[in-house]
């Protein structure tokens, strides 16, 4: 397993979510429900039409619920209001299991995504001056891996080197060349006119009138430790062998249409997985253990 004193560079597993989930006393397919409610990212992201004709075809009816805040979906899914949820990446699962002593568990990857750093003003991270402002996600999982990558960039150095559970407090100031301002982050995108650069998740690149070809920085996808930022699906423990479940993994990493989907939708930028479950459970369990001790 990597090292969480590593530094950590991936993919981002930020996304919108539901207004109004309606509540639901038992949990669709697991309780004999025709219907399995799935909260995703991004609805009208062209994986997500796909995904639904390719599993109607497989004869599994689904409900994508669109998401709007980080907050909601896995509590969510943990109360029954949705049978699984895909919008996050390990680390962030991780610090929820933990902060609401919670069991929900990964069944499968989806995909590994870059995350950006961009700028309305400057054309690269060496034009930006010393003591200008970057806006970086304030949730703890993508504010530590927004603080790697401007560090990676030079614009910021971290104490120890940094780490998955870095935070602002952990920024050496006098070795910094910049100021950072966390922002909720759907806000960091509109930011950027008050800022030099901003880090801004995925989900909210193009919906700022951006492309991810924009960026001036990223971090690196395809780096071994980034297992930990692996965007999954998520469900309730004990449906973890949900063959209903399991079969929509399935579809969702084979369908030809669902895979040129995500890659749509990411600008060419996101890397396909079908990382082993076991994989993906003994990286939860290694990041909620590091997050109990340091927490």
């Amino acid at each position: 397993m990597p090292s969480t004193t590593t530094k950590l560079i991936a993919a981002l597993a930020a996304a919108p979510l539901v207004i109004g989930l309606a509540a639901c006393s038992s949990a669709g397919a697991a309780e004999g429900d025709d219907v399995v409610r799935i909260g995703v990212v991004g609805k009208s992201d062209p994986q997500w039409p796909a995904f639904e004709e390719a599993a109607a075809d497989a004869g599994i009816d689904i409900e994508l619920v669109d998401l709007a805040d980080y907050t909601q979906p896995n509590p969510a899914l943990t109360e029954g209001e949705l049978d699984l949820n895909q919008f996050q990446h390990i680390v962030y699962l991780a610090d929820y299991n933990v902060s609401a002593d919670a069991d929900l568990v990964p069944i499968g990857a989806t995909a590994i995504y870059p995350l950006g750093l961009y700028s309305l003003e400057y054309d690269s991270v060496e034009d930006i001056p010393a003591g200008e402002s970057v806006a970086v996600p304030d949730d703890p999982s993508n504010l530590a891996r927004a603080l790697l990558v401007l560090q990676s960039a030079g614009l910021i150095e971290l104490d120890g080197g940094g780490s998955i559970f870095s935070t602002v407090d952990d920024i050496d100031e006098a070795a910094s060349k910049v100021r950072v301002t966390p922002l909720e982050a759907s806000l960091t995108p509109t930011s950027l006119p008050d800022v030099a650069a901003a880090i801004i998740n995925n989900d909210f690149v193009q919906d700022a009138g951006l492309t991810f070809a924009d960026a001036i920085a990223q971090d690196d996808p395809s780096d071994p430790n980034a297992l930990p930022y692996v965007n999954i699906f998520a469900a309730r423990a004990d449906d973890a062998d949900d063959e209903t479940y399991l079969k929509l993994v399935e579809i969702f990493q084979t369908d030809p249409e669902v895979q040129a989907g995500l890659l749509e939708a990411s600008g060419g930028t996101a890397v396909p997985l079908t990382t082993p479950v076991d994989e993906l459970e003994a990286s939860l369990a290694a990041v909620e253990d590091d997050t109990r001790t340091l927490g």
